[in-house]
């Protein structure tokens, strides 16, 4: 840009709105909303806790707007949560016909309860691979959760033809995955494609020309954090 031009104006202006729960919570926000009546019926004491239980139900799944980021070569982060490993691992079997054998980099955010739980698309492309695994339901901050929870695998093959490959893991609490896509289908970089009841943890593998762009520690917002790019420089922090 030279010095003589002016750097573009928006006219529009964006306003706070609480988010709308998604239609996969409603039924169980209208549960909590029966429970609370049933127990105003009972004893009034109950009338308050059973508020809270219906206000923390709806708000577990809120579907918030998010503006996601646009430029060649790089990954967003498929889940709100905190960024609990950053480590080079063997590639899940399941993924090894997309991702190959070698060891990638897996970047994992953790979901607690208190999380958006709607999970979204790390880059645009083709869905390649949706594979569902039933399992345990130990801490999904546990390493081994990976190997022996019940997750679902996705792979997603981009216009470039690089496939990133990432799991849903079911946690302590949650008990079901679901998912809004199958393989063949085109998604936006993200798009909203899953989401896990209650408590979670996403797992991403980014390729080897991918480097993080993310900190352990840090806390990634599900369409809009950038947490790979393509030939970057990995990032470092500081804990305080």
């Amino acid at each position: 840009m030279s010095s003589l031009e002016k750097p573009p104006v928006t006219t529009t202006t964006v306003k706070w709105r609480f988010p709308a729960v998604h239609p996969e919570g409603r039924k169980y926000t209208a549960i909590a909303v029966g429970l609370t009546l049933l127990a105003t019926i009972v004893t009034k004491v109950l009338f308050w806790p059973f508020v809270g239980l219906t206000i923390w139900v709806a708000a577990f799944f809120r579907d918030p707007i998010r503006t996601t980021p646009t430029g060649e070569g790089l990954v967003i982060a498929p889940a709100d949560g905190l960024i609990t490993m950053i480590q080079r691992v063997p590639v899940p079997r399941e993924l090894v016909g997309d991702l190959g054998a070698e060891p990638l980099v897996r970047v994992s955010i953790f979901m607690s309860v208190f999380d958006v739980h709607i999970n979204r698309t790390p880059i645009a492309g083709t869905i390649r691979q949706v594979v569902y695994i039933s399992g345990k339901f130990l801490n999904a901050d546990l390493d081994k959760a990976s190997d022996e929870n019940e997750r679902q695998h996705i792979v997603v093959e981009g216009r470039d033809g690089r496939r990133i490959g990432f799991t849903q893991i079911a946690g302590l609490v949650a008990r079901r995955i679901v998912g809004f896509v199958k393989p063949g289908d085109m998604v936006a970089t993200g798009q909203r494609i899953g989401l896990i009841r209650f408590g979670s943890r996403v797992d991403v593998f980014l390729p080897d020309d991918t480097a993080p762009q993310v900190t352990l520690g840090q806390r990634s917002i599900a369409g809009e954090t950038v947490i790979g790019r393509v030939g970057g420089q990995p990032v470092t922090g500081i804990s305080q």
